[in-house]
């Protein structure tokens, strides 16, 4: 186990001097910390969207049109897609663009969001207006409770499950409170993708289905994947805790790529903080951090915790555990811990 040490994941620090381009983007921003994802953005459009539209032409066929997809691949998916999905979990929660000027923000669900596997609306809906709502209760489509959940069986089926009807149960869960905004949205973003995937099919089907269908399947397999790390560990005397329920990643170059993601639990309890406030409010915290027992990881992220939890290296996950104050007294009972907090939770 480890103590508790200096937080190297990023805050905000004020640059000498911001770029014109900087400045231009400045006045559409609602806070200047979101610069970064303007960068990203920007990035995705030089390095992403021109060669997507270039796999749709004629330009490129047989051997050329994998040797040039082979590599947008994986700068897009493997390379920016967390990325960019944390950005997009970001703008979720806080308003990135000011009033009159949305229409940016629109723009980036309904044109931008497809390339990365999310279909328009959908995540928003589905995480602000029921996941955290929710908070991974049994209502919550997402929810991991009722899973064991160091089992490669339970995580297939948790998978299949809502790969299959994780939009349809979250569309059911708005309309039976009622919730007509919200179920339009994510009904017309989910229908509006697949009308538009079936039209793009006769324009060029190899290239629909490789820049559109199979970034939509690894988005939602990626997205559950982190789901199930981030409640991986729950307090059955106390699911609905959020100290108990999520975990927290620290010093960890994945904070670094994506915004403090790392901190879920610090996340489920200030939603609305700004991610480079989040390693100052996690210290705030550490006393009833200690107190509740709550699980925190340094130097490690959601991938190996999820591995590590498939394979039952429970002595791997508590080697990089934190140990504050000597919140446990030695590594067996930690274990024991983990291993009692990860037995599936059936409802009473």
């Amino acid at each position: 186990m480890k103590a508790l040490t200096t937080l190297t994941d990023p805050v905000y620090v004020e640059p000498k001097k911001f770029s014109g381009y900087e400045k231009f983007w400045l006045k559409y921003l609602n806070d200047k910390r979101d610069l970064p994802f303007i960068h990203l953005l920007t990035a995705i459009h030089i390095l992403v969207i021109p060669v997507a539209i270039l796999l749709y032409t004629p330009v490129l066929s047989g051997w050329y049109w994998w040797l040039a997809y082979i590599p947008y691949f994986y700068v897009s998916q493997m390379y920016f897609k967390g990325r960019f999905g944390l950005m997009l979990h970001c703008i979720s929660h806080r308003k990135p663009f000011k009033k009159g000027y949305m229409g940016i923000y629109d723009y980036i669900i309904w044109i931008v969001c497809p390339f990365f596997g999310h279909t328009p609306e959908t995540y928003f809906v589905h995480h602000m207006a029921m996941h955290h709502v929710e908070n991974n209760q049994e209502d919550d489509a997402s929810s991991t409770l009722k899973y064991k959940r160091d089992s490669l069986w339970h995580f297939m089926k948790y998978v299949g499950r809502f790969l299959l009807i994780g939009p349809t149960e979250t569309f059911l869960y708005l309309f039976n409170r009622k919730r007509k905004k919200l179920y339009m949205r994510l009904g017309v973003g989910e229908v509006s993708f697949y009308i538009f995937c079936v039209a793009m099919c006769f324009v060029n089907f190899k290239a629909t289905l490789m820049i559109f269908i199979v970034p939509l399947i690894f988005a939602r397999i990626v997205m559950m994947l982190g789901n199930w790390a981030q409640h991986s560990f729950i307090d059955k005397k106390n699911p609905e805790d959020n100290f108990t329920s999520a975990i927290n990643c620290i010093n960890t170059k994945y904070n670094k790529m994506c915004w403090n993601d790392g901190y879920h639990t610090v996340h489920h309890l200030r939603p609305a903080m700004h991610y480079t406030e989040i390693p100052g409010e996690f210290l705030k915290l550490k006393d009833e951090f200690a107190q509740k027992k709550s699980l925190i990881f340094d130097g490690i992220h959601y991938l190996h915790i999820f591995i590590w939890l498939m394979t039952k290296r429970y002595d791997k996950l508590a080697d990089n555990l934190v140990n504050i104050d000597n919140t446990f007294s030695s590594k067996e009972e930690a274990i024991a811990l983990m291993k009692e907090r990860t037995k599936k939770i059936l409802p009473e």
